[in-house]
């Protein structure tokens, strides 16, 4: 996946992720039934009656969610555990490719993403219509602690998504300088990201932060 596209004006170079993992709509939640309801609501009760009815675990709605799907966007982490319990994949992808854990990176919600590995999630899984990670889509976005989470648990530092971007080049070029977005390039850089990796245009991380002036970034990514 590559990054998670917050303008229009970003989404054609970036992953698109903030835009596609939109959580259900209210229209969308009210018309569930059975597992996609208790899910979206957190609703125990519920759910164990759906299961009790051998309703489709791995159901999708009109977007392509799942129940686990449905329950990540909403940070049901005990549905979510239930549901995988229950029989459900939780290495699913919804209609534009994106897993629990992506969707719980996008969200900035480190526990549900906690939760979404602990249950059979993989950090390593590409996703999305841009072939890229959970990581690069939270570096992109500067969630620091999701991709230091990520980095614990395996994520690979210098996968390659299919626009020539690593978590690396999208937390400087699609960051914006500051705190959260130094501090994932600080992360990065400290578990090993490689800096030498370029674009298609064959700019370097960097290259890419002297352009922009920042200061910070360009001190983390200098060779020493």
């Amino acid at each position: 996946m590559a990054a998670c596209c917050l303008l229009a004006a970003s989404a054609a170079g970036a992953g698109g992720a903030a835009l596609a993992q939109v959580p259900p709509s209210p229209a969308e939640a009210a018309a569930y039934t059975g597992l996609h309801a208790a899910a979206h609501h957190g609703d125990m009760a519920a759910l164990e009656r759906a299961l009790a009815q051998k309703s489709g675990l791995d159901l999708r709605d009109g977007r392509g969610r799942t129940p686990l799907h449905v329950a990540t966007h909403a940070g049901r982490r005990e549905i979510m555990r239930a549901l995988v319990e229950a029989g459900a994949d939780p290495r699913a992808l919804d209609g534009q490719r994106y897993d629990a854990i992506t969707i719980a990176a996008v969200k900035d919600d480190v526990e549900t993403m906690r939760t979404a590995l602990a249950i059979g999630g993989d950090a390593r899984a590409v996703t999305s219509p841009y072939d890229g990670t959970a990581l690069i889509a939270a570096a992109h976005l500067g969630h620091d602690d999701v991709v230091k989470a990520l980095i614990a648990a395996g994520a690979p530092l210098d996968h390659v998504n299919n626009l020539g971007w690593t978590a690396l080049i999208e937390a400087v070029i699609l960051g914006d300088g500051g705190p959260r977005h130094v501090e994932t390039v600080r992360a990065l850089v400290a578990a090993g990201a490689r800096r030498d990796l370029a674009d298609r245009d064959g700019t370097t991380p960097l290259e890419h932060a002297r352009r922009r002036g920042y200061a910070a970034m360009v001190m983390l990514l200098e060779v020493r």
